[in-house]
């Protein structure tokens, strides 16, 4: 009997550095067969080279190994390339830097064969520094109590979930292309996770394998990881919500549940921008924030004393003060 087929899609920037990391821990796979869908998103540096090193070692190990090249534009943009190439009968999507445990595609390859209930699986990941990869300093599940539930939709729609270690996840076709049918998710802001994850979320239960099965690597450039200015954290905030809004619009729902949820979405980051405010003394944009949480309902008298914070220096200091002690 033909095993199933499993894809991964790595997009890839610069990656001359790292990306052997996951293409070594591909071709160390126990399970077989795998097509690896490389998409070198642009890189201005030896990436390509790296990857056709690799080629001879895809072939002798019996792996199909696809490469593409795309102008820069983008990982949701290379990611979207990569599903119009798959063939496989269960899906994985992995950063270049990252990596697999030898027998990570296996064990969720084998639980969802025989557990047919389920959409897709995911496994827990330890997180390990760049300089330091034999050594897991926590496992990424850590501080998300809730890892263990099958319905995950609400919680990575409000950050409560882990989404970052992508190469812990596997899909079954059949579930993705139901969620995503068109094979295209929105380009916007770098970010493509939560495109991937809410549609198969919204409509399958997800398994939780409490079993770290691959290494979630942190850079000391990690977006993820770095301090940001205030500047740079309100464009990020912009970005998660329009993100998370066109993610909402592809979703097929009944439009007041779109809304509550999009209602929700608000209620974090508008409150999230009014706080920014705050911080940057930007009267205009906390009285924005504050209209926009007392248009879904959700102002509280903290939200009123940070919009008058912004725009005076001693309540600012009293607000700032409260924060600390309360």
């Amino acid at each position: 009997m033909n095993k199933p087929l499993v894809s991964i899609i790595t997009p890839c920037y610069n990656g001359e550095k790292t990306a052997h990391r996951m293409i070594e821990s591909v071709l160390s796979q126990t399970y077989s067969p795998i097509e690896y869908i490389f998409i070198n998103d642009g890189s201005t540096d030896g990436t390509e080279e790296l990857f056709k090193s690799y080629l001879p070692k895809f072939e002798e190990k019996g792996i199909k190994a696809i490469y593409r090249y795309q102008e820069n534009a983008g990982q949701s943009a290379a990611v979207n390339q990569g599903l119009k190439l798959f063939t496989g009968d269960y899906l994985s999507w992995a950063d270049a830097d990252d990596f697999l445990f030898p027998d990570s595609v296996e064990k969720r390859v084998k639980f969802l064969e025989e557990h047919r209930e389920y959409g897709c699986v995911q496994s827990d990941a330890y997180m390990v520094k760049e300089e330091n990869l034999d050594i897991p300093y926590k496992r990424i599940s850590e501080g998300f109590p809730d890892s263990a539930k099958e319905d995950q939709f609400e919680l990575c729609l409000l950050g409560k979930c882990y989404i970052g270690a992508t190469h812990c996840f596997l899909v079954r076709r059949s579930a993705f292309i139901d969620s995503i049918p068109t094979l295209d998710i929105y380009t916007g802001r770098k970010e493509q996770n939560w495109q991937l994850f809410l549609p198969i979320y919204y409509k399958y239960k997800r398994y939780f394998m409490n079993e770290p099965l691959c290494s979630y690597v942190v850079s000391p450039n990690s977006h993820s990881h770095s301090k940001l200015s205030y500047e740079k954290a309100i464009e990020r905030t912009d970005g998660y919500i329009d993100i998370l809004s066109h993610t909402l619009d592809s979703i097929d729902m009944p439009q007041d549940e779109r809304k509550k949820y999009m209602d929700k979405v608000l209620n974090i980051y508008a409150r999230k921008k009014l706080y920014l405010a705050v911080e940057t003394s930007d009267k205009e944009l906390a009285k924005e924030q504050l209209r926009i949480l007392k248009d879904i309902g959700a102002v509280k008298f903290r939200d009123k004393f940070a919009a008058a914070a912004a725009k005076n220096k001693v309540i600012k200091a009293l607000f700032k003060f409260a924060r600390k002690v309360i």
